[in-house]
């Protein structure tokens, strides 16, 4: 049954693109959502970003007719600049009309009771506009196309109980994955290995799409950093492979995801020449209220949402000089005579440090760079995307983040269609790619503490 769908302005901005992803079904835009998107254009960031692209793609159907009319669209259905149905209808006294929320609603409203052979679905990615609708009788549904539905996000390893004389196989030529599993096991994912006959004999592994086989890097550390449990061990090693060109991490605050991508990333740029830029991408989604416009220079703006990168690059450093101290048996602290300020600008002055946002990322090719995306889970799947297909011939991209409700403050995702869950979920299956979750807190006790009871 073909059925009328209602976009609302958050959905098109969540997927410029959505449009073709309704079927052979209706798509029916209120122009006042149209106005909305004019609004938003100018705005900065993703926000600003997403607006022009939507507007874009519905400029593109002009040429296939009169929008007001209606268009078909190539997959069927039709496509609708709703202008009428604006009549008010029998609302409850609390909802201000003069609202643009509130018209959708009752256009919605007008449209579900003049078309009764045709379900009318307002599409939403608002919840309070979700609770009004439902409180006045209309269908309401969340834009689900790039919603991650699995029940659990895969975590990247798994665990499994063998014989001792399997074990041992590891080491040798590798271990095919055993027939009885009844479960799917992907390319770099991680499986820790307990023996069945013998007490105390394990060993953490990774399937490297053929066999099992024994860590590569697990004695190793990058720019004085060791990893010390052993999800860090996982991450290190997917961090640590040239081979793979996409590594996800997920985890709370405190499990180690920015500091240890810095390491590797600072070990393999600086010390290794394997690449020859690191480019630090972070989203402007600003945490409460926004501080508003900052003066200066583009690096100058982007600074303060940097902190990250900055207070990992800060650590590694204390902890590269207390490990050179430790190893010299000196009775005083070794220090840099540098700050950790003046060693980002230089390098960034010499084109090997760049710190970048979204906004200035279209466009470009990022060849032979490893590309750190911190705070992935605020970024919505088209932009994830639209990153993800600025890779170069020789480039590592690195996404991170804690894909919890809690720690996202861009209201066009949620914890099941943020960017950083739908490219983990993608991803998976390839040779290529890698996924780890950080569960344990190794900031600091308070950390731990904050983390586990707060």
């Amino acid at each position: 049954m073909i059925k009328n769908f209602i976009l609302d302005t958050n959905v098109l901005v969540h997927d410029p693109y959505c449009i073709s992803n309704f079927q052979d079904n209706n798509v029916i835009i209120p122009i006042m959502v149209v106005e909305e998107l004019d609004s938003l254009k100018k705005r900065e960031g993703m926000l600003g970003f997403h607006a022009r692209n939507a507007a874009r793609e519905i400029n593109r159907f002009r040429e296939f007719g009169s929008l007001s009319e209606g268009v078909n669209l190539p997959g069927g259905g039709m496509l609708k600049i709703e202008l009428n149905h604006l009549d008010p209808v029998e609302l409850p006294d609390g909802l201000d009309l003069s609202k643009t929320d509130n018209k959708i609603l009752v256009l919605t409203k007008n449209l579900q009771r003049e078309n009764k052979e045709k379900p009318t679905i307002l599409v939403t990615k608002d919840v309070y506009m979700a609770i009004k609708g439902d409180s006045l009788g209309i269908t309401v549904q969340d834009y689900e196309t790039d919603k991650v539905t699995v029940e659990s996000i895969y975590n990247g390893y798994t665990d499994l109980v063998l014989p001792s004389k399997d074990i041992e196989k590891v080491f040798g030529d590798g271990l095919k994955l055993p027939k009885q599993l009844d479960q799917t096991i992907y390319p770099n994912e991680f499986i820790h290995i307990r023996s069945s006959d013998k007490s105390g004999h394990e060993v953490l592994t990774i399937f490297n799409g053929d066999r099992i086989v024994p860590l590569k890097y697990a004695n190793n550390n990058a720019w004085g950093l060791v990893p010390i449990n052993r999800e860090q061990k996982m991450a290190f090693e997917l961090l640590m492979d040239n081979n793979i060109h996409f590594v996800t991490l997920a985890g709370g605050a405190g499990s180690g995801k920015t500091i240890l991508s810095t390491a590797v990333a600072l070990q393999k740029v600086i010390e290794e020449e394997i690449y020859r830029k690191i480019v630090f991408v972070k989203p402007v989604v600003p945490v409460g209220g926004d501080i508003g416009f900052l003066p200066g220079s583009e690096q100058e703006k982007l600074k303060p949402w940097m902190g990250s990168f900055y207070d990992a690059v800060d650590n590694l450093f204390g902890n590269r000089y207390r490990r050179k101290d430790k190893m010299s048996k000196s009775d005083s602290l070794s220090k840099p005579s540098f700050t950790v300020d003046s060693f980002i600008e230089d390098y960034r002055q010499h084109g090997i440090i760049e710190t970048k946002t979204f906004t200035y990322m279209r466009g470009r090719t990022l060849s032979d760079a490893l590309v750190v995306v911190d705070e992935a889970q605020e970024i919505t799947p088209h932009l994830a995307k639209m990153m993800l297909t600025r890779a170069g011939f020789g480039a590592k991209f690195i996404f991170l983040g804690d894909p919890t409700d809690s720690q996202i403050d861009n209201v066009l995702v949620d914890a099941r269609s943020n960017g950083l869950v739908y490219t983990i979920e993608k991803m998976k299956p390839f040779q290529i790619t890698g996924h780890v979750t950080l569960n344990k807190v190794e900031r600091s006790p308070l950390a731990q503490i904050a983390e586990k009871y707060m």
